[in-house]
């Protein structure tokens, strides 16, 4: 893996400076994990990635790798050894003294403990300048992430499912244009009411957007708390719960395509039913049946990466170039009401896409064809 590509995640991503501390993290594949060897094997791949990205740092910042043991499931809370890594093992202690870190773990704290366990971690956390998190389950959607980012003021670069391939691809965009194609399409969806997005596989959802911010992931994470996807490129909120109405067709899954496209039927903003007879459909419905929080409509993203490209890893598939993505599960960390241990991203391709402000009707995409390219002087 060439040692330039990694240098610039620090250099230019993170704008890393000499004396500047960074984590690494990943996590391994759990004995009681039941995977395919396919599967096995690329998360095995990943722990060699985050082996050379730490060593790619040496001589930039001060580096630590960490690993851990894989928390099952993307959104999840990582475990109470990377908290103690990442803010101290006095604010970890106080935060289980205080009865607090396993309501914040297990995702059931309410705003109260959610404001007392913060108060601790502003004053008693001691933290490093930047995270790039490789592991394969996502903790861009955890309190984690969010008390380091928010309240520690680290810069966090999440890296969840990256695969090696990325560096020659979607890692290659030029991310000052990136940065200014993803700012214009928030400035044309910011302060809309209602969002309509119709595809040709027969997908066809609408949610209010009313009150919630349109974020940037732009791959610029130089200021202060910064935090975003590498590979960076879209732009995203949190649906307002219990407005979304319509039909969602999959026809891939995070890290391949279906067999046969499965149906999720949505009403006042959940998921009521799972249409399909594979086992994703089965588990779906099971998760969504044990915890009803798992079919919130959590997540709308359009790609803004012209260099993206890959459709069988959603880390890079959903930074596609006038691709929408929408997540079920938790949005706490970004805007949103739910909190749970679960977000699973899926993306449409050629879909069409507008936003209501008032009277005005906005066209995003067309047919895949976005309205928001960056005017050139």
């Amino acid at each position: 893996m060439p040692s330039e590509s990694l240098k610039r995640i620090y250099t230019v991503n993170l704008g890393v400076k000499p004396g500047e501390r960074v984590i690494v993290f990943t996590d391994l594949v759990g004995e009681d994990e039941d995977i395919t060897e396919d599967e096995r094997g690329r998360r095995v791949a990943l722990v060699g990635i985050a082996r050379d990205v730490a060593d790619a740092g040496e001589g930039l910042c001060k580096v630590d790798l960490l690993k851990f043991k894989a928390a099952g499931s993307h959104g999840k809370e990582p475990p109470r050894e990377l908290w103690e890594a990442c803010f101290g093992p006095k604010a970890v202690n106080m935060l289980d003294e205080s009865g607090l870190l396993e309501p914040v773990l297990s995702k059931k704290a309410n705003a109260d403990a959610l404001k007392a366990a913060e108060e601790i971690i502003k004053k008693h956390a001691t933290s490093p300048d930047a995270i790039i998190a490789l592991s394969n389950y996502s903790t861009s959607h955890t309190r984690f992430r969010d008390f380091l980012t928010r309240v520690k003021g680290v810069r966090y670069a999440s890296m969840p499912l990256f695969e090696r391939f990325m560096l020659e691809g979607a890692m290659t965009a030029d991310w000052t244009e990136v940065e200014r194609r993803t700012k214009r399409l928030v400035s044309m969806m910011s302060g809309a009411e209602t969002v309509v997005i119709t595809s040709g596989n027969g997908t066809s959802i609408s949610f209010s957007m009313k009150g919630r911010a349109v974020l940037p992931d732009t791959g610029i994470l130089t200021e202060r708390g910064s935090f975003g996807n590498l590979p960076a490129g879209e732009a995203f909120l949190a649906p307002v719960e219990g407005t979304a109405d319509g039909i969602m067709v999959l026809e891939w899954a995070p890290t391949g395509k279906f067999h046969n496209p499965v149906e999720l039927i949505v009403k006042k903003g959940q998921v009521v039913e799972v249409v399909g007879n594979d086992e994703f459909s089965r588990d779906l419905r099971d998760r969504i049946a044990k915890n009803p929080l798992c079919g919130n409509i959590a997540e709308l993203g359009i790609g803004t990466n012209d260099k993206a490209s890959r459709p069988d890893n959603i880390l890079e598939t959903e930074k596609i170039l006038g691709t929408v993505h929408i997540a079920l599960g938790d949005n706490s960390s970004f805007g949103g009401k739910v909190s749970v241990p679960f977000h699973q991203d899926f993306i449409f391709f050629r879909p069409n896409m507008e936003v209501v402000r008032g009277e005005e009707k906005i066209e995003i995409l067309v047919e895949g064809e976005p309205r928001f390219e960056v005017e050139r002087r």
